[in-house]
């Protein structure tokens, strides 16, 4: 069993670190920063430590477990702020807003399992700094059964000295789909946010989302959503001409592209995470509502590049198929393809059907022609079907794609079977596949299919 840590908050910046027996000395967090400001990460400003091999073994074993634990640099993120400066990132137009007098309250909640004290604590703290307290009903936190030791008595005792905040416990692991419908009956305003837990809420963040919906009650509204790079928590905030707009393919993976309780809320049988964005998207555009990005509101996001949780690939698929049950219409064979017609246990989907039907919801060939035209039809590929894994026999390495400054490029790396690593056959001009070109993917260049 590993070691409890305690900890300590340094009042005067509010720092968090392990107590010096622990681990930090004295005097070390100045030594193991690369041009070293103080505080780190005012402003948003990146911290860059030094050279791996020069700190001692405690804090890169912290490092390490940190990265296992919750998939980004939780040790970088202790060494900085809860309460840190950000730049802010609006135009002057957006400053110069003037809003209504009566706009409505919100209730913010944030669920959250096995979340790291100091990103939690974050999040929590630009909530209430940044949000006018006239506007702010309150801060409930929902708990979905997390073991982490920092998540027991010390947050109950923080919950218990800070105002506006409550806590929610679930009594079994919910995910954070059916997490986020336990304070409903709890929520006492007309609006509710939801965030997640590794967030950073920016100056004016709250307001333009309120008088948005104060002007048209059926929008489904999301701030620009800036970027924390998860190694050294940078905040990086996106201009309206980097704006990206959420986006799917016919794998229903979500992904960034360039540029009311009426409908009901998400689908209970959704388990843990996973297609909860998508079904949003498609039920308040099909049903009546709009859901739009509002550029003067800004909250930052710890994008993380794996799910520190077991068993997700099968839950999200499971969340996929009844996505595409309830809402793709004919267009479901395509999703279904693309998993081998593979669609397990997906439960009953009865009374998702029944909402829509109640609802007089379009249909999704509406969706497409209307909201996302820039979808293809999968019709015009001549060769498709199921989403493959290509692997170099000589190294056991997957073809990937990998992020450079340049661009996105193909790349070898080791088989995680990310989104990143899924292969469909698209766009040949050709009747058919030349048994050449096949030949050269077999052979020579030693790829196969998983």
């Amino acid at each position: 069993m590993e070691a409890v840590q305690s900890f300590e908050v340094r009042a005067a910046w509010q720092i968090i670190l392990p107590l010096p027996n622990n681990g930090l000395a004295d005097g070390e967090v100045e030594s193991i920063i690369k041009d070293y400001k103080y505080p780190p990460g005012a402003d948003g400003r990146p911290v860059i430590l030094n050279d791996i091999y020069t700190l001692r073994y405690y804090i890169r074993h912290d490092i390490h477990k940190g990265w296992r634990d919750h998939a980004f640099n939780r040790f970088v993120s202790d060494l900085i702020p809860i309460n840190r400066t950000l730049a802010d990132p609006r135009g002057q137009w957006c400053k110069n807003q003037n809003f209504s007098s009566d706009l409505p309250k919100a209730t913010i909640i944030i669920c959250f399992y096995n979340e790291a004290w100091s990103t939690l604590m974050r999040t929590i703290s630009s909530v209430l700094n940044r949000s006018p307290p006239e506007l702010l009903e309150e801060v409930i936190l929902v708990d979905d059964f997390s073991n982490m030791v920092h998540l027991k008595q010390k947050l109950d005792d923080y919950v218990r000295n800070t105002p506006k905040i409550k806590l929610i416990r679930a009594t079994k692991r919910e995910g954070i789909i059916r997490a986020r419908l336990l304070p409903i009956n709890d929520v006492k305003t007309p609006v509710i946010v939801y965030l997640d837990s590794h967030c950073e809420c920016a100056d004016g963040w709250l307001e333009p989302l309120l008088q948005c919906i104060k002007e048209d009650p059926t929008r489904v509204l999301s701030p620009v959503v800036d970027h924390i790079h998860d190694t050294t928590f940078e905040y990086i905030a996106q201009t309206i001409e980097d704006l990206r707009l959420g986006g799917f393919n016919w794998d229903l993976k979500f992904d960034w592209i360039g540029i009311p309780q009426a409908i009901g809320y998400y689908d209970e049988g959704f388990e843990i995470w996973g297609a909860e964005n998508l079904e949003l998207s498609f039920k308040t555009w099909m049903c009546g509502g709009s859901l739009e990005i509002v550029p003067c509101s800004h909250v930052g996001h710890i994008f993380k590049n794996r799910i520190p949780y077991k068993d997700t690939q099968k839950i999200i698929s499971r969340n996929h198929v009844r996505l595409a049950k309830v809402w793709l219409d004919e267009y479901a064979k395509y999703f279904f393809e693309r998993i081998g017609n593979n669609l397990g246990d997906y439960g009953d989907v009865t009374s998702r059907i029944e909402l829509r039907k109640k609802m007089n919801c379009k249909s999704f060939k509406w969706y497409l022609e209307n909201i996302y035209p820039q979808l293809e039809m999968p019709d015009v590929y001549v060769a498709s079907g199921v989403s493959q894994v290509i692997r170099h026999k000589q190294t056991a390495k997957c073809l990937n794609i990998g992020k450079f400054p340049e661009g996105l490029k193909p790349v070898l790396s080791e088989c995680f079977h990310s989104t990143s690593q899924k292969w469909v056959m698209e766009h040949f001009k050709f009747d058919k596949l030349d048994p050449l070109i096949q030949m050269e993917i077999n052979h020579y260049h030693n790829l196969t299919t998983l």
